[in-house]
């Protein structure tokens, strides 16, 4: 079993923090419980939240931005600069050269009340406009080297995009921080042979895993007492079910007699692949589970066990994002 100082950290995703169409929120009841969410978070030393200028539905739009902004100000100084507030700035159409991201940075820095330490591509625009994004990508590396930005992330790039990316920025000694993907039990395909987790390894970038609990379905168990989701993730959820009874009964025995249940098995096989997840908390429970699987690793059998269960021809699938790059 591998040491917690040997294995990445657990990060904090804020995408449900604005967001009505698939997580609900209600600003007058959760508000007050994010805010709390949060100070938990600080209580039990997570330092890194991951948002983005497009969190947030309809007249919402930047929620997540402005609520974590307010937040990060009422923590103390000292608190505040352990921090690492990171935004992702979208590719519209319309944002184009260079200075493409010039208004979106700074709203996003407004919201976020001058918190942010990292600014990441939200997603690779390679499948259908690819003459956008080198000129964007120079952009935000010209924040780095202005020093507007501490440092530089991408988001949902394949291994064939991340290296044309890196041999930009390498022209220039901007280093890619780090380069988020979806991946957990239920998307393996960054573990395919040269994909993106043997990638990120081989250029010395950190890999950040979201949707690490597949939007909650892999902290359930069969018999989860709490009622299915409504709308899109509950049919998500029924989708997937019938295909989950070998890889929860393998979950259900490593995660016997250890804590965080169900969910701090799905972490941490993230964190046994070198991923830093960032599971989206709403809760202070959440805070305190997703700190549960800080205190245990997989064993290389335990996670060789998951990973065969997950590759398996079969085996039940999230939706792949459909701006992921090759």
């Amino acid at each position: 079993m591998t040491r917690e100082a040997d294995q990445p950290g657990i990060g904090v995703g804020t995408w449900a923090w604005g967001n009505q169409f698939l997580w609900g929120y209600d600003p007058k009841r959760d508000d007050a419980l994010l805010e709390r969410t949060f100070r938990r978070c600080l209580e039990l030393d997570f330092r890194f939240f991951d948002t983005a200028d497009s969190y947030g539905t309809g007249h919402l739009n930047g929620r997540s931005e402005e609520l974590l902004g307010r937040f990060a100000m009422q923590a103390s100084p000292s608190q505040r600069e352990q921090l690492c507030l990171a935004t992702k700035l979208a590719p519209f159409p319309w944002r184009l050269g260079r200075r493409g991201y010039a208004k979106a940075f700074a709203a996003s820095q407004r919201r976020l009340q001058g918190q942010m330490k990292r600014v990441q591509l939200h997603w690779s625009t390679a499948r259908y406009a690819p003459w956008q994004e080198p000129a964007l990508i120079d952009g935000l590396a010209d924040l780095v080297e202005s020093g507007a930005v501490a440092s530089l992330g991408l988001s949902n790039m394949g291994p064939k995009r991340l290296r044309s990316v890196h041999r930009q920025l390498q022209g220039r000694g901007i280093p890619i921080s780090s380069l988020q993907v979806q991946f957990s039990l239920l998307a393996p395909q960054p573990l395919e042979d040269e994909g993106i987790v043997s990638t990120c390894r081989e250029l010395g970038i950190e890999l950040i895993a979201y949707s690490p609990l597949a939007l909650g379905l892999l902290g359930r168990s069969a018999q989860d007492p709490r009622p299915m989701p409504k709308g899109t993730r509950g049919n998500l959820f029924r989708r997937l079910e019938t295909s989950l009874a070998p890889l929860r009964q393998t979950m259900a025995e490593i995660a016997a007699g250890r804590p965080g249940g169900l969910g701090a098995v799905a972490l941490n096989w993230c964190r046994a692949h070198g991923a830093m997840p960032i599971p989206g908390m709403r809760s202070p429970e959440q805070v305190e589970q997703a700190a549960a699987a800080r205190r245990w690793s997989l064993t290389e059998g335990e996670r060789d066990a998951l990973d065969q269960l997950a590759r398996q021809d079969g085996a039940a699938r999230m939706p792949a994002n459909p701006f992921q790059s090759a």
